[in-house]
């Protein structure tokens, strides 16, 4: 593939690449392996909104980069997310989720923060960027990703610090994340430098909408899971918000966008009459927009894609159940 081709399928999906001429000079000096990474705290069920992440993670990984998944346990104890036990458990869970969605357990690095995040070269690192971050600036920077941040703890506002190294101590050329980690990017970007680290490229994914419209969040129940039975699925899906015609906060529409035709070159939408057959999303919506194609439909042929795209995950859960 052609760099002009690689940028094309890296821009898409995403709300912004920061900056795309930063990614450009990257691929242009061919200095491969060049590595990109994302970082989840290990924290309840993996659902679709990981999935986005996934799927970048997937096409950087197919274009020839290194991926690193960083299983942030000391982030998520810092945001009081559980115990470290806790944690620690939930983080191999997590990991099965990761390897069953299509990243390759070997050719994927798959990193505890623990694993290196108490080193003396890191401590040390971290009270240098300390003291050039100022307190409202990292406040600020968690405000998206935070759980109760009108009243901080202190732990609070050493995690996006330590975000920032992770990207340096990781030796990262690409940090991939949701919309909600640009904060935390600009300031990697703007004192790894000084530090004597590089700049990373930073590729943001934008916030989904939930099954009922709203931001999808474990917290607002309005997301399904990668291991969700195949009955739970069609529920979920079957009482979705999904108004005839219309293609603004259609959630049933986004799982097209953002989970089925990134998976499927070919989509089939069946009906009474005959099956329709659309080769990108712009002309499934396109054709929803139109009222041809029905939203029970819609929703028969999203139950049929995701149960096929979660069946690996489901499948490798009860084979670790029943070891």
């Amino acid at each position: 593939m052609s760099i002009e081709d690689n940028i094309k399928l890296l821009k898409n999906n995403v709300e912004e690449i920061v900056t795309e001429n930063d990614l450009i000079n990257l691929l242009e000096k061919k200095n491969y392996p060049l590595k990109a990474y994302v970082g989840y705290e290990p924290s309840g069920k993996i659902h679709l909104g990981h999935l986005m992440t996934v799927n970048k993670l997937l096409e950087l990984q197919k274009i020839g980069f290194e991926i690193t998944v960083l299983l942030a346990d000391i982030h998520a104890y810092l945001n009081k997310k559980g115990t470290m036990d806790e944690i620690k458990s939930i983080a191999e869970y997590n990991k099965k989720c990761f390897i069953a969605l299509g990243l390759d357990k070997n050719k994927t690095r798959f990193v505890l923060g623990s694993e290196y995040q108490t080193s003396k070269e890191y401590t040390i690192n971290l009270m240098k960027i300390a003291r050039k971050i100022t307190l409202n600036r990292s406040i600020r920077s968690m405000d998206e990703v935070g759980r109760q941040m009108e009243n901080p703890m202190v732990s609070q506002l050493i995690y996006p610090i330590m975000q920032c190294l992770d990207i340096a101590h990781l030796d990262i050329d690409v940090a991939v994340g949701g919309i909600d980690q640009r904060k935390i990017h600009m300031l990697a970007r703007e004192y790894l430098e000084e530090l004597g680290f590089k700049k990373p490229v930073c590729i943001h994914i934008p916030i989904v909408l939930g099954l009922d419209g709203k931001k999808m969040s474990s917290s607002n129940s309005n997301f399904i899971s990668v291991d969700d039975s195949k009955d739970d699925i069609y529920k979920k899906i079957k009482k979705s918000f999904c108004e005839e015609g219309n293609i603004n906060k259609n959630p049933v529409l986004e799982l097209f966008k953002y989970y089925i035709c990134p998976r499927y070159d070919t989509i089939i939408i069946e009906n009474s009459e005959s099956n329709l057959i659309y080769n990108n999303y712009n002309d499934l919506e396109l054709s929803f927009k139109k009222k041809e194609i029905h939203p029970k439909n819609l929703k028969v042929a999203a139950n049929k894609y995701l149960n096929n795209i979660l069946e690996p995950v489901r499948s490798i859960l009860v084979e670790t159940d029943t070891k």
